[in-house]
């Protein structure tokens, strides 16, 4: 039903900003040194011609993560996917659709898959963006059509997500069980005060002053321990192998002993992530029942485990029922779409991890599904800086029964969140291991 509420794009643009890590950042059998942020701008007018507003949208390129091609460099992902973005944001300004962001969103979507391919054979590449590539790059346009839609109604973003504003409910996006449900059922409309931060621990990562090979000499902490002291951490996501038992055990315990000297007081949590790397749930298992059996007290700080197996789930459709009754397991990787999710939960995943980076609606749609089918929700990092690691906190803030948020852009590329810290230091500036989020109920996506 048309509404005067209803928003049309009248212009979008997109720039590339280059950012260089502080240190290493290692997950899985890759390495990151740099990053490509996307910033996408738009320009919306209301049905009605009365409202008029401006959206901004930022959020890392992310092709090693998103596009790990064992056919392509990275070099040929990370050009393809910007190319990308510029054809979606060529379809946003050609799109003379009104609707809610939802709607727009979820209809270009659908031109997707079509671009990803003629894109390919335009490149000459071997192979297609994959799915999660494509959400990836079009996640700064999703969100600055969002922020924009709560700019024109000069609310916030999720102050719009009812059956006022909304075209549908969310049996047109999911399934007829979500019949006569809207948005904002499942999320709240002020942020949560506070967010406590996991802090990752890569896989290079020095633990230790003996550790530290190289020192990077910026005033920042040089490893675990001085980070610990310095944002009073209670939170850890630890980066595993997956692929050598004897070093995950190694991995858990060195951290486990460096957190517990540094802060000995502290109620330590924990997520293991294995960036896909097992080859079956057996090897997850013999992990947790080894912590289980000779260090329960570091199993029993753990909170959760991300996705351990190959993201493919119809190629590696690999129970994890068995890990379930252990911990909550949660899919990440895999995670894409409403069908994904429901194949995931048949396999035994009894969680999900919401990112920022595979887009606002897609984030927003998911975290509705996982909600109402009673599954463990995390809301996870792509090493977010300045005005994306925002829109990931303002996410977490509104979700209920979120505690805790992920954010490490802070530990690799600091020097993009200086402009934006400014304004929010609140956010950027953890205290007691925990940031502070109640600022993020602002206009749009509240910041």
């Amino acid at each position: 039903m048309a509404k005067a509420t209803d928003l049309q794009i009248k212009d979008a643009t997109c720039a590339f900003e280059p950012i260089v890590f502080r240190t290493p950042l290692k997950f899985g059998d890759r390495v990151q040194k740099t990053a490509i942020l996307v910033n996408v701008d738009v320009a919306v007018e209301s049905r009605d011609g009365k409202h008029k507003a401006q959206g901004y949208g930022s959020m890392p390129l992310g092709n090693l993560w998103a596009w790990p091609s064992t056919v392509c460099s990275p070099e040929q992902t990370e050009a393809a996917m910007k190319t990308f973005v510029e054809e979606i944001v060529h379809l946003a300004l050609i799109c003379t659709e009104y609707g809610h962001p939802i709607d727009i969103v979820y209809h270009l979507a659908g031109e997707y898959p079509h671009l990803a391919k003629t894109l390919a054979a335009r490149l000459k590449m071997p192979e297609a963006l994959p799915e999660l590539a494509q959400l990836v790059a079009a996640s700064a346009l999703d969100a600055a059509l969002h922020d924009a839609f709560g700019r024109m109604h000069q609310l916030s973003s999720y102050d719009v997500l009812g059956k006022k504003y909304m075209t549908f409910d969310l049996s047109e996006y999911l399934d007829k069980s979500f019949a006569g449900e809207y948005l904002d059922k499942y999320t709240t409309r002020a942020p949560a005060e506070k967010l406590a931060l996991y802090h990752l621990v890569g896989a290079v990562d020095p633990l230790t002053p003996a550790d530290v090979e190289q020192k990077v000499g910026d005033g920042l902490p040089e490893h675990l321990g001085e980070w610990i002291a310095k944002d009073q951490l209670t939170h850890l996501k630890i980066k595993l192998k997956g692929n050598d038992a004897a070093w995950d055990r190694a991995r858990i315990l060195g951290v486990d002993k460096v957190a517990t000297g540094a802060s000995p007081g502290t109620q330590w949590r924990y997520s293991l992530d294995f960036n896909e790397q097992c080859q079956s749930a057996e090897e997850v298992l013999a992990l947790l029942n080894f912590l289980k059996s000779d260090h329960p007290s570091i199993f029993d700080r753990i909170d959760y485990i991300e996705q351990p197996t190959h993201r493919d789930l119809a190629a590696h459709a690999i129970p994890m029922h068995e890990v379930a009754k252990l911990k909550p397991i949660v899919i990440d990787e895999s995670l894409v779409d409403f069908d994904a999710l429901v194949a995931a939960r048949d396999l035994g995943y009894s969680g999900v991890a919401i990112k920022a980076c595979k887009g606002q609606t897609e984030s927003l749609l998911l975290a509705a599904a996982a909600q109402k089918f009673g599954m463990f929700l995390c809301v996870q990092d792509l090493t977010c800086p300045g005005a994306s690691f925002l829109h990931s906190a303002s996410l977490a803030s509104h979700l209920p029964g979120i505690t805790a948020v992920e954010g490490n852009g802070r530990q690799y590329s600091p020097g993009a969140n200086k402009l934006w810290a400014r304004d929010f230091p609140d956010v950027f500036n953890v205290r007691e291991g925990s940031i502070k989020t109640a600022s993020l109920g602002g206009p749009g996506l509240g910041f």
